[in-house]
């Protein structure tokens, strides 16, 4: 469908250390490999998505959850025609700068780092896990990728203009990212808004009936599966209903980006870098499904007691951490010192705390400040 848009990896602007070619594999396919072997990227096995550990087994985590974001952004490139090499390590690669708890733990890290009129940011921190952190290769620091899956992170929420963000002044400010980057954003709205409608439901917080009370895309989706299968349990129809949401919903992006695309005229990769918004879309009808499922999610999921509890525990004990490490700088791993040599104080602290995992969070935390708070 948009074959003609899809960039071509022979016109990349290549590593920021020069290596010789693969005799079998492109350099989008080398990237997606080195992601795949990243310690931050098993890490994000061990990372709360929303649900924290112990409600059940069965709840995403930010593993699972990237899984899932690359499954839906490749499905879309192949489609379009686009890149699916580059789709695909871009997906794989988004939430790599998370840190544990969720947003809330990044909102902590955040806010302990305005203290010092600083800021943290996962996709900035993502940049800096793959360009220095990640220690694999003697010739060079970090995972040497590519320009365009460095690009694609550093713009992976948002663009910005030259000097808006001084440190990403190198990613073409000003200029949209490759049409397979800017799938990503969409495909994560997709996947999270559907899993989190699949775990809220089996935590309990809310039944299929109240949302298609509340969300009128899903109601007749919801509709037809009880006309379909009459028979069916009630878990049944919801999954039914679920998957079909999921398929909608992708359908929505894939047109809504050909509309877009054929609306702009654009005929090039090259044109996508220069038109002055992005292309990528869903439909008008899916976007506005989003919308009602994210507004469905704050009420029942994200703000639930089930959650809040937990999320205002560890929200207090990152912040006790932070403060420990800055007034003990000494009991910081070694190797991690050496490594954030020359960084002020509070970036080494959030640059460490950032890449823990729950599991690792805890245990640090009982080493350094003593047993963690029971919930309440």
């Amino acid at each position: 469908m948009l074959q003609r848009l899809r960039f071509p990896v022979d016109r990349s602007l290549g590593r920021r250390y020069p290596e010789p070619e693969h005799s079998y594999r492109n350099a989008f396919q080398r990237d997606r490999d080195r992601i795949i072997h990243a310690r931050a990227f098993r890490r994000l096995e061990a990372k709360t998505q929303v649900f924290t550990p112990g409600l059940s087994d069965h709840f995403r985590n930010r593993l699972t959850h990237t899984i899932e974001v690359a499954q839906i952004a490749r499905t879309v490139a192949s489609v379009l025609g686009l890149d699916e090499d580059l789709t695909e390590a871009l997906a794989l690669v988004h939430d790599i700068g998370h840190p544990p708890f969720a947003h809330a733990g990044e909102q902590e890290l955040n806010r302990q780092m305005n203290r010092f009129g600083d800021r943290f940011d996962h996709n900035i921190h993502a940049l800096r896990i793959v360009e220095k952190f990640e220690q694999r290769y003697a010739r060079f620091p970090g995972l040497n990728l590519t320009f365009e899956v460095r690009e694609g992170m550093a713009k992976h929420s948002r663009d910005f203009a030259p000097g808006e963000i001084p440190q990403l002044d190198e990613y073409l400010p000003g200029k949209r990212p490759p049409l397979e980057a800017q799938l990503i954003d969409l495909s994560d709205e997709i996947a999270y808004n559907t899993a989190d409608l699949d775990d809220g439901f089996s935590a309990h917080l809310f039944t299929a009936e109240q949302v298609a009370t509340e969300v009128p895309y899903y109601a007749g989706i919801y509709e037809t599966v009880e006309t379909q299968f009459p028979g069916a349990t009630a878990r049944e129809r919801f999954y039914e209903a679920l998957r079909q949401l999921i398929d909608a919903l992708v359908s929505g992006l894939i047109e809504g980006t050909v509309e877009r695309a054929a609306q702009a005229g654009v005929r090039s990769a090259d044109e996508v870098r220069e038109w002055p918004r992005r292309l990528a879309a869903c439909t008008p009808s899916a976007a506005a499904s989003s919308r009602e499922l994210k507004s469905f999610l704050q009420r029942h999921v994200y703000s639930s007691p089930v959650l809040d509890a937990d999320r205002r525990r560890f929200i207090a004990m990152m912040a006790e951490l932070f403060e420990f490490f800055l007034e003990h700088p000494d009991r910081l791993p070694e190797l991690y010192r050496e490594t954030a040599a020359g960084q002020p104080p509070h970036r080494v602290v959030c640059d460490y705390i950032a890449g823990m995992t729950d599991g690792f969070f805890r245990r640090t935390y009982d080493q350094m400040l003593g047993a963690m708070p029971p919930r309440p």
